[in-house]
């Protein structure tokens, strides 16, 4: 792993982490940030092996995973920056949004990041991958915890009525 590419993507990840998140005291980008530190270094130590033994289970597993986690993340952003009447930043909403892909899940970003990480993590499944892939999914969990803490204080009732009626991640699931 080139030792200069990943000071270089920490460094844009840190910056990335503090203009969207801490600078506004939305504290859930502290753990965010390792989220996709670990996506970034699972990158780093897997991108070479992605068009080896192409039609292998961890191969095709790696690959629907990656595929699937566009739509989460795309719909995700596109409803927030159109129904969610952001303030200063995309993701600071001052309407609770609550349709398309936010009427099943209440993280489709963090979703999408968590498939990107396990189908990075499964196209060569070894121990500091494996490492990195439960690093991905527990930071993304404890940045959901901590956002949901942000906007039961911004939205109150209204979003801890929406927790009730809509799971964290998965639809239908968790």
């Amino acid at each position: 792993m080139n030792l200069t590419i990943l000071i270089a993507g920490i460094f844009v990840i840190a910056i990335f982490s503090w203009s969207y998140s801490v600078k506004y005291r939305r504290y859930h980008g502290i753990p965010r940030f390792f989220s996709f530190l670990s996506i970034f270094v699972l990158f780093l130590l897997n991108y070479r092996i992605w068009f080896r033994n192409d039609f292998s289970w961890n191969q095709l597993l790696s690959w629907i995973l990656l595929i699937t986690s566009a739509y989460p993340g795309i719909a995700g952003f596109l409803t927030l920056k159109k129904k969610g009447k952001a303030a200063d930043s995309f993701e600071n909403t001052t309407i609770l949004v609550r349709t398309g892909v936010y009427k099943y899940v209440r993280h489709p970003l963090y979703c999408s990041l968590l498939l990107i990480g396990t189908g990075i993590m499964i196209s060569l499944p070894a121990i500091p991958q494996i490492i990195l892939g439960l690093t991905n999914a527990l930071a993304l969990y404890l940045t959901a915890v901590i956002e949901e803490k942000e906007m039961i204080s911004r939205f109150g009732d209204q979003y801890s009525e929406y927790m009730k009626d809509t799971k964290m991640f998965i639809p239908f699931i968790f």
